[in-house]
């Protein structure tokens, strides 16, 4: 598998993030067959249109298939579209824990930082 950036996808997650990730799918793994985080963009939410995360087992016929920090990730062409650029970082802090989508694409989003329009 390529790293996202040996291809030119500019498309990232940090240690931190790939870190949770490896973590959540070996629990995962355990009650199901997963391989690797799926990432994209949906329609909806508050501001037009939604990131997604799960888990699956095989890629789709067009998704892009990357690995970084030894976490595989694939992603639709679509998606990647609007995730030009994008940072997907973990953070662990005393009041809140979670994932945030550092997008530059992003020119409006709502108070809870998972819906955007570009």
């Amino acid at each position: 598998m390529l790293s996202l950036y040996e291809e030119g996808v500019p498309f990232a997650l940090t240690e931190n993030a790939a870190k949770q990730v490896a973590v959540l799918l070996g629990e995962e793994a355990k009650t199901r067959p997963v391989k690797a985080l799926r990432v994209g963009v949906k329609g909806g939410g508050c501001s037009g249109l939604s990131y997604f995360m799960e888990f699956t087992d095989a890629p789709e016929a067009k998704d892009r298939i990357f690995e970084q920090h030894g976490v595989a990730v694939y992603i639709d062409p679509k998606s990647l579209a609007y995730l030009k650029g994008t940072e997907l970082d973990f953070s662990h802090a005393v009041q809140s824990s979670g994932f945030k989508w550092n997008n530059p694409n992003m020119k409006k989003s709502c108070g809870c930082g998972e819906s955007f329009s570009v």
